[in-house]
């Protein structure tokens, strides 16, 4: 068997406090997370007690204000929190950056009165939350939603289905962007639905290759009434809410895919080094070596990509073009990252005593997820020359 240990990558944290922060992540993932984390992926159990562990101990709400339960923490940091949470399992680390989405709309744009009464449960009291944009026949052109919201005195009821939502039918709250007006994204508004809500319903989880344990299910909406005070921002004002909340949830997702990168260069790196053949560890063939080399420059090189991102965001300058290309460019070399492991490893690599084929089929959803990289391309090439002529 193998016998390289990993070691932790050396990060660059701003205080003190976050080294600290950090420190505790590790713990955490030692003791609770990554001991159960194959056996739990291969029965398709998705890990609650962990995520109420997780907002026990203020990671839930990292990057929120302090005032409503948060964690005051910058983006550079939050992100480096969510790629060690990915390395150990991906369900965790993604399933955080999700909750952490679907807090954004409230965060970013509801009142005093919604925050104060709501924030605090969402951020820090082991509510669990899911994000609810994509619809069956609307994915890459979410303006084109159809879930409706028609008013009804006070009230709001909405009818719809939601499709490919990562804690479907185990969410508290849901983040609902529904349309309240005409056609495109001036008709669309954000409603803060209870997971409880009469009407609400899930589908049975979708048969994934990957993230067996976190569950994907189309949502139906019979009629759920919710109240206008959980209408987040104004009427109309939904898919710019959106759009700004997956330019955030982007950069987690980048954070992620960098995670099981990592997890996958460490199981190589000790695959490599523990094997023998003709005599000496594989990891002395120059073929193996180059290609140790070129998953180690991609995974620095993404993470580099991402942090950059997130400084920008940190200090109030646009990153839309930036979240943009570290989703497409982190996501892109997970994939290759993964695939080159599975390599290394040889026949052990295809098989299901090792992690690396597990890691291969989760990166893989990375490359879709929050927008799919060839919506990635668009945004950047946008950024770079501007709208596409009609």
């Amino acid at each position: 068997m193998p016998d390289r240990a990993p070691q932790p990558v050396e990060r660059q944290l701003p205080t003190e406090e976050s080294r600290d922060l950090l420190a505790l992540v590790r713990d955490m993932i030692q003791r609770d997370i990554a001991p159960q984390a194959a056996a739990e992926e291969d029965a398709g159990h998705f890990p609650r007690p962990v995520f109420s562990l997780l907002s026990e101990s203020g990671l839930l709400g990292l990057p929120y204000d302090a005032e409503y339960g948060g964690g005051d923490q910058p983006y550079e940091v939050y992100l480096q929190v969510l790629e060690e949470l990915a390395a150990a399992r991906l369900t965790v680390g993604l399933g955080v950056s999700v909750h952490s989405l679907a807090c954004h709309a409230l965060a970013g744009y509801g009142t005093k009165e919604q925050q104060r009464e709501h924030l605090p449960a969402m951020l820090g009291g082991g509510l669990l939350g899911a994000y609810c944009l994509s619809e069956p026949a609307s994915g890459s052109d979410a303006a084109s939603l159809s879930t409706k919201a028609v008013r009804d005195g006070d009230d709001w009821i909405i009818t719809g289905t939601k499709a490919w939502i990562t804690h479907g039918g185990i969410a508290d709250f849901y983040t609902v962007l529904a349309r309240t007006g005409g056609e495109g994204a001036r008709g669309i508004s954000a409603f803060l639905v209870p997971g409880d809500a009469e009407g609400l319903t899930a589908a049975l989880p979708e048969k994934k290759m990957g993230m067996k344990g976190s569950p994907t299910a189309q949502l139906h909406f019979d009629g759920v009434r919710v109240a206008d005070a959980r209408r987040l921002g104004e009427e109309g004002q939904g898919f710019a809410i959106a759009l700004s909340a997956l330019d955030s949830g982007r950069l987690g997702i980048a954070a992620c895919a960098i995670g099981v990168a990592q997890a996958s260069l460490d199981e190589a790196l000790s695959y490599a080094t523990g094997r023998q053949q003709f005599g000496r560890p594989i990891a002395d063939f120059q073929g193996l070596r180059f290609m140790l080399a070129d998953m180690a420059t991609q995974i620095e090189a993404g993470r580099a990509l991402y942090l950059a991102a997130a400084r920008l965001r940190d200090t109030g300058r646009p990153f839309s073009r930036q979240a943009a290309m570290a989703k497409l460019f982190c996501t892109d070399a997970a994939m290759r990252v993964t695939t080159d492991a599975v390599q290394v490893l040889g026949g052990y690599g295809y098989t299901l005593d090792f992690p690396v084929e597990r890691f291969m089929r989760e990166a893989k959803v990375l490359q879709i997820v929050e927008g799919t990289n060839q919506i990635q391309r668009m945004v950047i090439a946008r950024h770079l020359a501007g709208p596409e002529s009609r």
